[in-house]
């Protein structure tokens, strides 16, 4: 008999991956879907942190070979070992994901997407091939400075890639090719709750790099800690929450392990007085609010509205919002999945009474799905209507598909409201005049901008990424990127000549 569309005809199981080969653990960690109460979707590798070291140990080990080909041959390589990501051209067809759609929540389309995502970064990566160890030189300088001194770029080590469940695959591309094409070998922590697809993708691309390059350790966090505080690991980039990211820093000042922290963020989309607000205009800011069920960190969380065209944005979205379709992620008709954590789903749910509470407008939509998604982390779309702004809803990142829609009336005004917050990831100016997004934007204190846009969907993926204030330290994806897995070495020599002219 065939399998339904809307399941997989076996359960899912991912290994460890370590120096080459495939390794099984003696426990197993059950994969829980989201939207189904006692579904388990698959199950995952539990490491030891025996097996961790043992992945220190083996990326150690293939560090010198491939740290000294040239960053060529290593593009090379990896140009070869990303065919096949995604595993189908067709996002319906996709094992990977539908595996991702079962495990996170996300729509089927979504969990193809992150692969493609991952391929697409991947290949931008590579084009930097011939920066990666471009060298200066720094002349003598007469009277001063007897020395000529070549800056030249190295590879920093063993490297942990950690990434969160929300866009696993995708969210690797913005580091994993970076930290390869550099010349680091690499351990990539899938996400706890959400490791399947992304244990099996980051297996196959391993499997056509040299042993030891590409590992993959799957399991409970408390057995993760060597991927942070083993003396042989150079840096760890983590994307998750802004309490994982103090936790990951704590962690590392033992050790003096280099951060990278990609954390959440509370954006803001100031939608002036002279926007576009067409059904294009509208169509890019529901997306921006709504896609994977709120639950991106460059999401707008926040949107701070003209008074003028308050009723036009709020209205936009609601209708949009009236055709939403909670559901199965693996259904065709579903358009939104349920959140990923029930303690997620605990938490946007209180944001909203909250805001019910406060006596702000709340507008929902849709209906919690039943039968066997009866109890699933299921949360109705909502919109908050000018609520005060010292309200959860505002100031903490919901996570969620609730956003507060909040009138101003000048420029300044909106500038000051979208700077007030802990967060700095990203954010988004709505605008017909390039000049004034160009000026509004330039005050956002944040890492990227977007103008009548926002959102992951367009971010440029040439570009450096990453936050201020508490969203994070550091920039991922281009070469900036790439500049964050090394660091320059000088070699400096004496140059007779100049010494020769330097007299006391």
């Amino acid at each position: 008999m065939a399998t339904p569309a809307n399941q997989l005809d076996t359960t899912v199981s991912t290994a460890l991956y370590i120096g080459g080969n495939e390794r099984q653990t003696a426990e197993q960690m059950a994969i829980a879907d989201p939207a189904k109460p006692g579904v388990i979707v698959g199950y995952a590798a539990h490491a030891t942190p025996q097996d961790v070291t043992d992945a220190v140990a083996a990326a150690k080990a293939a560090y010198p070979s491939w740290s000294s080909m040239t960053p060529q041959q290593r593009a090379e390589m990896m140009k070869a070992a990303i065919e096949g990501v995604p595993d189908s051209p067709n996002p319906f067809a996709s094992e990977d994901g539908a595996i991702l759609s079962q495990e996170n929540g996300k729509v089927r389309l979504e969990g193809w997407v992150d692969a493609l995502v991952l391929q697409i970064r991947w290949n931008l990566a590579l084009m930097h091939a011939d920066e990666v160890n471009a060298a200066k030189v720094l002349k003598p300088v007469a009277g001063h400075i007897p020395t000529e001194t070549t800056v030249s770029y190295q590879p920093l080590g063993v490297c942990s890639i950690i990434v969160p469940f929300n866009w696993p695959i995708a969210i690797l591309g913005a580091a994993l090719p970076h930290a390869l094409l550099a010349g680091n070998t690499v351990i990539v922590k899938p996400p706890l709750t959400a490791p399947l697809a992304t244990a099996r993708v980051v297996q196959r691309i391993a499997e056509k790099l040299p042993p030891g390059v590409l590992n993959v350790v799957t399991g409970p966090d408390a057995n993760m800690k060597a991927l942070i505080q083993n003396p042989d690991i150079a840096k760890v980039c983590f994307t998750g929450s802004v309490g994982g990211g103090k936790k990951m820093m704590e962690l590392a000042s033992g050790s003096l392990t280099r951060v990278t922290l990609e954390l959440g963020g509370n954006d803001a989309a100031i939608i002036l007085e002279d926007a576009i607000l067409d059904d294009t205009h509208l169509d890019r800011l529901f997306a921006a609010i709504y896609d994977t069920t709120g639950q991106i960190c460059m999401n707008a969380k926040r949107v701070y509205a003209h008074r003028s065209r308050m009723d036009e944005v709020v209205n936009g979205l609601a209708e949009r919002l009236k055709k939403t379709r909670l559901g199965y992620g693996l259904d065709q008709d579903t358009t939104m999945g349920p959140l990923h954590s029930p303690m997620q789903k605990k938490f946007v749910d209180e944001l909203i009474k909250e805001a019910k509470d406060a006596g702000a407008q709340v507008l929902e939509f849709g209906e919690l799905p039943g039968g066997d998604m009866a109890g699933g982390n299921f949360v109705r779309p909502a919109i908050v209507v000018n609520p005060d702004p010292s309200l959860r809803v505002v100031t903490e990142e919901q996570f969620g598909p609730v956003i507060p829609v909040l009138p101003f009336d000048t420029e300044d005004e909106a500038i000051k409201a979208a700077n007030n917050t802990w967060a700095g990831l990203a954010g988004s100016v709505w605008t017909a005049d390039p000049a004034t997004a160009n000026r509004v934007g330039g005050q956002m204190v944040c890492g990227y901008v977007w103008v009548n846009d926002h959102g992951a969907t367009r971010l440029d993926l040439r570009a450096p990424f990453g936050g201020m204030k508490s969203s994070g330290i550091g920039r991922e994806q281009g070469i900036e990127g790439i500049r964050a897995f090394q660091d320059t070495r000088s070699i400096s020599h004496l140059d007779a000549a100049t010494l020769a002219t330097m007299h006391h």
